[in-house]
């Protein structure tokens, strides 16, 4: 583990495997990007027509499909991954270039 020092605060970066520089990676960020958006862009199309769905599902049943909520979980994770990655917050790149995460379980 590498600590750095910003600012009095002691921040811990954990450091998984080797990563290039920071300027190639930079670079690396604009095919990241491309190819990210396009996958989230046709999968947001995808999360909206099966948030009707499981709307309609809810509404009509009286309980919601889990199983529909939770695909949902993974696009918004990959979202937040993905703006993160974007905005250089984070260095850990979103899918398809690893693997899908979800941050929360539903009950």
């Amino acid at each position: 583990m590498a600590k750095k020092k910003f600012k009095g605060l002691n921040l811990i970066l954990k450091d998984k495997k080797p990563r290039m520089s920071e300027r190639k990676e930079a670079w690396f960020r604009i095919i990241v990007c491309i190819v990210t958006g396009i996958v989230l862009g046709v999968w947001k199309i995808l999360i909206i027509v099966l948030g009707i769905v499981n709307w309609l599902i809810t509404v009509f049943s009286g309980k919601r499909n889990k199983d529909l909520a939770m695909f949902s979980e993974y696009w918004n994770t990959e979202n937040y991954k993905y703006i993160r990655y974007l905005t250089f917050v984070s260095n850990s790149r979103p899918f398809p270039f690893s693997d899908l995460e979800k941050m929360s379980e539903f009950g």
